[in-house]
């Protein structure tokens, strides 16, 4: 799935942090760090999507959503520090797709942007971009689920976002660090550590065979990939 996506944010950290795991996930990204700057590059280049700051200099965010709204239907990701019902509420009035509140996991933008493609590209077809499955094991991020032979196993959210990340990205290695950017937020500054403690809580609830398929990387990380007898 070839996705170009419009970062428009105001903060460095931001684009630093989305560009290095759109990298990795194969999508391809140009970069605003005001609203002009916005409107200028979505009309001199093709996008599917725009992850869009609300609180930006020059032109807000939410007049930038406005203007392109009044001749296109582009997805539209609102990305803010507000968390405030309102307005979230007045962003979807401008025609906005999804919101996230700052901070975020980069892992929950990439979720996110590939649901939203799925649907304008695929209008017809259930939405399966959440989900994913390896023999009796599926995984669904948008329940926040782990089910084992079509039975629910209690996990904590971000055991079944690690486990999600590892089984839709098979053979990857993923570092700590880059699980943690991915799951905990670039503004994590928390240990490590707590990695691999979420790593033996995972493994434990997974069938015995499956177990080893999360295989840890000596001082790197950790990738699954089952080795098939």
């Amino acid at each position: 799935m070839n996705i170009h996506v419009l970062i428009c944010d105001d903060d460095p950290l931001v684009h630093e942090a989305l560009s290095v795991y759109f990298d990795k996930f194969g999508m391809t990204h140009q970069s605003a760090f005001n609203g002009q700057e916005c409107l200028d590059l979505y009309q001199k280049s093709t996008f599917d999507v725009i992850v869009l700051d609300i609180m930006m200099p020059v032109i807000d965010g939410m007049e930038v959503c406005r203007r392109i709204r009044i001749s296109s239907t582009i997805p539209i990701i609102l990305l803010t520090a507000k968390s405030e019902e309102v307005d979230r509420l007045l962003g979807f009035d401008l025609g906005a797709d999804d919101y996230i509140t700052k901070p975020f996991s980069s892992l929950e933008v990439i979720a996110r942007i590939k649901a939203i493609i799925n649907r304008v590209r695929n209008p017809s077809q259930k939405e399966s971009s959440g989900k994913v499955s390896f023999k009796q094991l599926t995984v669904d991020i948008t329940r926040y689920s782990i089910l084992i032979d079509n039975i629910p196993t209690h996990a904590t959210p971000k055991e079944v976002e690690v486990l999600f990340l590892l089984l839709s990205n098979p053979r990857i290695v993923f570092t700590r660090e880059q699980i943690m950017n991915l799951i905990w937020g670039y503004e994590y500054t928390g240990d490590t550590r707590t990695i691999d403690t979420h790593i033996k809580r995972i493994r434990a609830k997974l069938p015995a065979e499956m177990q080893k398929c999360i295989q840890t990387i000596y001082g790197v990380g950790y990738k699954f990939e089952c080795n098939e007898e």
